[in-house]
């Protein structure tokens, strides 16, 4: 008889921010797979059991999740932030379509969280009033030539976009990159949104415009955020920026 699994995120890292709903499954799950920071976060019984494994093992923790779930366990696969938002819901899916029949068998549930992209954009204001887009700069599943062509299509759309996966030991130029791309088409005072660990004791929230903006300020913990060219910033006496993105736009006339 086949268990259930469980798809939950963590959030950003703030406890407060773990949905009711995921706590819940949390609490009746038996079996936690995960990459370590992220399993570190939830607070197991004794008689709950931890599968840690590195951040690029996602195929290989899906199966392994998968595969005790058809044998009648309640399995918990667990990401940071919103699972199904460049995290182990896809990978299960991944996972369910090029794996064994029984796979297909299981209750599988995926639970939505709270991406880090919605915890930045909350510490700010309202940066995401207006349509926007969300990209991977990471290039170790799709060439870079594809993520300069969206990032070059959705500044030209208007999009305010925000960037995961921004810079890294192995990947430090990229960001860098993305900002001189995107200077060609966006006004120089244009805010960018450098969000670190929101909602987490370490936080940091930086803002700069995108004529100077520094990609060094990122690390991996870190979400981008760069406003449309109808983005406002308002300056407040002794308190921070307040950003946001008006909902309506003038109408074109011809």
């Amino acid at each position: 008889m086949s268990g259930r699994l469980f798809v939950i995120g963590t959030g950003p890292g703030n406890p407060e921010q773990m949905t009711s709903e995921a706590l819940a499954a949390v609490e009746a799950a038996s079996d936690f797979f995960g990459y370590g920071p992220y399993l570190d976060r939830l607070s197991l019984r004794a008689d709950q059991h931890r599968h840690a494994s590195d951040n690029r093992e996602e195929l290989d923790r899906a199966g392994a999740a998968l595969t005790l779930a058809t044998k009648g366990a309640n399995v918990c696969v667990v990401s940071g932030g919103d699972p199904g938002v460049f995290a182990m819901a896809a990978a299960v899916c991944e996972a369910i379509d090029k794996g064994p029949a029984d796979w297909r068998g299981v209750d599988l549930k995926v639970l939505p969280g709270i991406t880090a992209m919605l915890a930045v954009a909350a510490r700010v204001g309202a940066p995401l009033g207006h349509d926007f887009c969300t990209l991977s700069l990471s290039d170790n599943l799709k060439p870079w030539a594809v993520i300069e062509n969206r990032l070059t299509l959705a500044a030209q759309a208007g999009f305010v976009i925000a960037l995961y996966n921004p810079i890294s030991k192995a990947r430090p130029w990229q960001l860098g990159t993305a900002f001189e791309l995107l200077r060609r088409h966006l006004p120089a005072t244009t805010p960018v949104i450098f969000g670190r660990a929101a909602g987490r004791p370490d936080e940091r929230i930086t803002v700069q415009p995108l004529e100077t903006a520094d990609a060094s300020v990122a690390d991996m913990a870190t979400c981008v955020i760069i406003g449309s060219p109808e983005t406002r910033v308002i300056s407040r006496k002794g308190q921070p920026y307040l950003i946001y993105t008006p909902r309506f736009m003038a109408r074109e006339t011809r």
